[in-house]
């Protein structure tokens, strides 16, 4: 198989890939959504982390670089303390504002929880 074939294809298996992440998480937002009761303070959290995986799933299907210059939130947001002078990221850090919360969270002993 040519190489230009064999990318076009692994491509087209991570789109199809993205899309069944942004149904998944989706499914359990609207599971929890639409559930006789408001959410509950853990499975609003769920909510949340479920609607921000389908929107970070779908942006990547739109392709191209992002802002944040992350492979795994291509198009999350920027991390606002990036190019801050008084107060500067920790080097090593980069632009992602959510790869840079979760080095936040692990560095206070807090990772996987929400605030």
């Amino acid at each position: 198989m040519p190489l230009s074939v064999a990318s076009s294809t692994l491509a087209a298996m991570s789109q199809q890939s993205q899309l069944r992440d942004v149904q998944a998480a989706l499914r359990t937002a609207t599971d929890i959504a639409f559930d006789q009761e408001p959410p509950s303070g853990e499975q609003a959290e769920v909510l949340v982390d479920a609607l921000r995986r389908a929107l970070a799933s779908a942006q990547s299907l739109s392709g191209g670089p992002g802002a944040t210059g992350c492979r795994e939130h291509p198009r999350g947001a920027v991390d606002p303390l990036y190019g801050d002078q008084e107060d500067p990221l920790p080097p090593g850090w980069g632009k992602c504002l959510l790869c840079n919360d979760r080095r936040r969270r692990a560095g206070r002993g807090l990772a996987g929880r929400r605030p």
